[in-house]
C-alpha cells in the first residue's frame, strides 16, 4: 500500500545495480505472490490443517520481518525482488490465510451467514488505515535515516504488531474438530458454473489496473506536476483515506437486507466508477495542476479499494445458487481462488507497467497527462478498471439487478 514511496525515493537515491526500472516491479510482484498464493493455502487450511493455522501464523511473521531486514542489505536490484517482492509476500500470506479463514467461520453460525460481507469490509478497511499512516513514516525514515535503517525498523513493527494479534485469534473449535490428517474432500461443483469465471475474470483485469496507481501516482506527481516530495507522499495517503470507510460501506450494500444490490451491480459500481477517476481526473491532470490530481487519488481511493469488499456479496450469491443445485461448496476455497484471480492480475499489471512506461512520449505532448510517458500507462489502468465491472453485462434481466423488499 506504501511502495510508491520507495520507488518514489529511489529516483534521486539509486545505489544498487541493475537497472532502476525493475523497482517498478516489487510493488505489484508482492501483491500478486500474495494473492497466488492464497488458493492453496486456503485449501490446505480450511479443514486438513486447520490445528496449524496459528503455528503457520508465527512462522509467516518471522520469514516476512527475516525478508525486510535482509532487503535492507541488497546490492542489486533483484535482490529487492527476491526479498520484499517474493519472500516477505509468502511470509504476509502465511499469516494472512489462516486467520482469514478463522475470520469466515466466526461469522457462520448454525450454516447461517451472520453479515460476514460486513465483516470481511471492516477487516479490509484495516488495510487502508495502514495505507494512510505509513507513507508519512517510511518519507520519514527515509529523509533521517536511509532506506536500510528504514526496513529495519519495519521488520521491527512488522514483529511487534503481527505477534499481538496472532495471540488474539483462535481457530473455531468447530474447524479443529474436523481437523484429520487425511482431512476430508474439497467439493470443486462450483467450477462448473459460469458465474465462478465471470467473477474470477472480473477480478483478474481489475486488479491488473489497481496496482499501478499505488505504485506511479507519486512518482508522476514528482516528475510531471513538479510536486514536492511530501505532497507526493500526500497522494498515496489520500488514496487510502477513503477505503477505510469504502470497504465497510460496500461490504454493507453486499448484505443490505432492505434495499439489496446484486453481486453484479455492487462489483460495477466500484469498477466502473473507478475507472472513470483514473480516464477522467489522472488522464487530464495537467501539469503543476494539484486539483485533479486530489480528486483522482479520493475517488479511486473510495471505489477501487473497495473491490475485494464485494467479494463477500459474490460469495453469499454463489452459496444460494449452490444451495439451490443441492449441492456443497467451500467458502474458504471460493474466497482463496478469487485472491489468486487478483493475484495472477496484479502480476500482469507489474509486468506491462514497465513496457507500457516505455511506449509512452518521451517528451511532454500538450499539457494533459496522456502525452506524457505515463499516458499508456493511464489509458490501461482505466480500461482495465472497467471491465472489472463487466459481469453486470452477464445478468440475464436488467429489472433484477435492484430488488426492493
Amino acid at each position: 500500500m506504501s511502495y510508491g514511496v520507495l520507488q518514489e525515493y529511489f529516483v534521486g537515491h539509486w545505489t544498487l545495480q541493475g537497472g532502476r526500472a525493475l523497482t517498478g516491479i516489487i510493488g505489484t510482484t508482492s501483491n500478486g505472490v500474495m494473492y497466488l498464493s492464497m488458493p492453496l493455502l486456503f485449501g490446505l487450511f480450511t479443514k486438513r490443517w486447520a490445528r496449524y493455522r496459528r503455528t503457520a501464523a508465527i512462522s509467516g511473521t518471522l520469514l516476512a520481518c527475516a525478508s525486510f531486514v535482509l532487503s535492507a542489505f541488497s546490492r542489486h536490484v533483484w535482490h529487492l525482488v527476491a526479498t520484499q517482492g517474493v519472500l516477505a509476500a509468502f511470509g504476509c500470506t502465511l499469516m494472512f490465510s489462516p486467520l482469514t479463514l478463522s475470520l469466515g467461520e466466526w461469522f457462520n453460525v448454525e450454516n447461517r451467514i451472520c453479515n460476514r460481507a460486513l465483516a470481511y469490509g471492516i477487516c479490509l478497511s484495516t488495510k487502508n488505515i495502514v495505507g494512510s499512516v505509513c507513507p508519512f513514516v517510511f518519507r520519514g525514515l527515509l529523509d533521517r535515516y536511509n532506506f536500510r535503517v528504514t526496513m529495519i525498523v519495519w521488520a521491527a513493527i512488522s514483529a511487534g504488531t503481527g505477534f499481538v494479534s496472532i495471540l488474539m485469534i483462535q481457530t473455531p473449535r468447530s474447524s479443529l474438530a474436523s481437523s484429520t490428517p487425511r482431512g476430508r474432500k474439497i467439493p470443486w461443483h462450483f467450477l462448473k458454473h459460469r458465474m465462478f469465471w465471470i467473477y474470477s475474470v472480473a477480478t483478474l483485469l481489475q486488479s491488473a489496473g489497481y496496482g499501478i496507481p499505488q505504485t506511479y501516482l507519486s512518482e508522476y506527481a514528482r516528475n510531471v506536476s513538479a510536486l514536492s516530495p511530501t505532497f507526493s507522499t500526500l497522494l498515496l495517503t489520500l488514496i487510502n483515506i477513503p477505503g477505510i470507510c469504502s470497504s465497510t460501506f460496500f461490504g454493507f450494500l453486499s448484505d443490505n437486507k432492505h434495499f439489496h444490490l446484486s453481486a453484479p451491480t455492487v462489483t460495477a459500481i466500484s469498477a466502473i466508477s473507478s475507472a472513470l477517476a483514473a480516464l477522467l481526473f489522472w488522464g487530464l491532470a495537467a501539469r503543476g495542476g494539484i486539483a485533479l490530481l486530489i480528486l483522482f487519488a479520493l475517488t479511486f481511493g473510495f471505489f477501487a479499494s473497495a473491490y475485494s469488499a464485494t467479494w463477500g456479496g459474490i460469495m453469499n450469491e454463489m452459496e444460494k445458487d449452490a444451495a439451490d443445485n443441492n449441492e456443497a461448496i467451500d467458502s474458504g476455497v471460493l474466497y482463496g481462488l478469487l485472491n489468486g484471480a487478483r493475484g495472477i492480475g496484479y502480476v500482469s499489471g507489474g509486468l506491462l507497467s514497465v513496457p507500457l512506461l516505455k511506449a509512452g512520449s518521451s517528451s511532454h505532448v500538450g499539457n494533459f497527462g496522456y502525452g506524457t510517458t505515463y499516458g499508456p500507462l493511464i489509458i490501461f489502468t482505466g480500461l482495465s478498471l472497467a471491465f472489472g465491472g463487466w459481469g453486470i453485462a452477464f445478468t440475464p434481466q436488467w429489472k433484477k439487478l435492484v430488488h426492493l423488499r
